[in-house]
């Protein structure tokens, strides 16, 4: 028999314990090349950048689109050559975006719109997001001013209108020909040179003379588009009321193909102030046959240019006049005219106007408390004219000038005519 080892009593704990701990694993070769510690690495890093990336993209998505602080609508001009800094600056002391302007200028970059804000007047909404409010500036969606230029202004008077007005830049350098110039209501923006509103409204002009004079009626004695801005300015001047330019531009034509003088009370004033375009009182008699090249009381036909600067309605008049055989027209009291085609009609409206100038003079002067004595008593009314200063007829809201005159008058008692 063999012999056993003797059997040693152990513990319990001794006898759950191994003997003899074996030994690590090695690590193999691969895991202990540098390539793959430092792509495990490159990973890692890229890994907690993703996440950081993905962070920082809904934040900034959040912070971009998120109502800003603005309570209501408001105007604010970014000047010209304003760096990102100074924009921010601009917002945030108008209240456009928060005290954080560091978030603005990462949400430009964001964006990519850097190279892309455009200065001038913006418009920003209620709570406009900094989205909305980078998209405005990048759009360009600059605030639009109207300017309404009124008919019958001459050149002078329409470029010192532009002069006075805050909204437009630079200078004119020289005033554009009368007639030249359309009266309209325009839409600028802030910063707009004189210059551009100048070619903007003499191209204008440009457009629409050259469509209304395409559908002028062929029998009118009109040669030229330029002798018919001329008649449209007389009747632009003649009248404010839009259902008598026609028969006013029906007169002057009747009396250019009979070879009547006009007798235009609008072109004294212009032969005598020029481009002034305002007497500031009555017209001398002695002034109603001065000799002058705009007077139509002296010259045959037309004057030799325009005397304003006529709006489309009294070219589309002067174009294609009413068929009425008038030769004359006076003012009615009301604000309109009264129209005739024989003299003696003619004085009897004369004599309307004048029946009623001094009823309305009558209605207005209030009795003395005690009557004057004989030797205080004024003096008779004269002998009327032909015509009378008429009341400044009603004229639509645009127009800023003085009353017109009626034309087209009496030739045997020269009309004295406030104007």
């Amino acid at each position: 028999m063999s012999e056993r080892p003797p059997i040693s009593p152990r513990s319990p704990r001794a006898a759950l314990e191994p003997e003899q701990v074996p030994p690590p694993p090695k690590r193999s070769e691969r895991a202990r090349n540098p390539f793959v510690v430092v792509g495990n690495a490159v990973i890692t890093i890229v890994l907690v950048l993703m996440i950081g990336a993905g962070g920082a993209y809904i934040y900034g998505k959040q912070k971009i689109e998120a109502p800003g602080p603005l309570q209501e609508d408001k105007v604010v001009n970014i000047p010209a050559r304003a760096g990102m800094t100074d924009i921010a600056d601009v917002l945030q002391r108008e209240g456009v975006i928060d005290n954080n302007r560091w978030a603005f200028i990462g949400s430009v970059f964001a964006l990519k719109a850097r190279s892309e804000l455009k200065p001038g007047e913006y418009s920003f909404q209620k709570n406009a997001s900094l989205r909305d409010v980078i998209g405005t500036m990048v759009e360009g969606k600059v605030v639009q001013h109207a300017v309404t230029i009124p008919e019958g202004l001459t050149s002078e008077q329409i470029v010192a209108r532009l002069t006075d007005n805050d909204i437009f830049a630079g200078t004119v350098k020289e005033v554009p020909r009368e007639g030249t110039l359309l009266p309209e209501t325009y839409k600028f923006p802030r910063g707009t040179t004189r210059e551009q509103v100048i070619a903007r409204m003499q191209q204008a002009q440009k457009r629409v003379l050259a469509e209304i004079w395409e559908r002028r009626s062929p029998d009118i004695p009109i040669k030229t588009p330029e002798q018919l801005v001329t008649l449209a300015s007389l009747v632009e001047k003649e009248t404010g009321k839009p259902d008598e330019r026609s028969r006013v531009a029906a007169v002057f034509v009747n009396r250019l193909r009979q070879k009547i003088k006009l007798q235009s009370d609008p072109t004294i004033i212009y032969g005598l102030v020029g481009g002034k375009g305002t007497l500031g009182r009555p017209i001398k008699r002695s002034e109603i046959q001065q000799p002058s090249p705009y007077n139509t009381y002296v010259v045959e036909g037309l004057p030799p240019g325009p005397i304003a600067n006529p709006g489309r309605a009294s070219l589309e008049a002067a174009a294609n006049p009413a068929r009425t055989r008038d030769l004359y027209f006076v003012a009615d009291g009301s604000g309109g005219h009264a129209f005739s085609d024989s003299y003696d009609q003619h004085q009897k409206n004369v004599a309307k106007l004048r029946t009623m100038e001094k009823q309305i003079q009558n209605d207005t002067v209030e009795p003395a408390d005690d009557p004057p004595p004989p030797a205080a008593a004024a003096p008779a009314d004269p002998t009327p004219t032909a015509t009378t200063p008429k009341p400044a007829p009603a004229k639509k809201p645009a127009r800023g000038g003085p009353g017109r005159q009626g034309a087209a008058q009496s030739t045997t008692t020269p009309p004295v005519i406030q104007q």
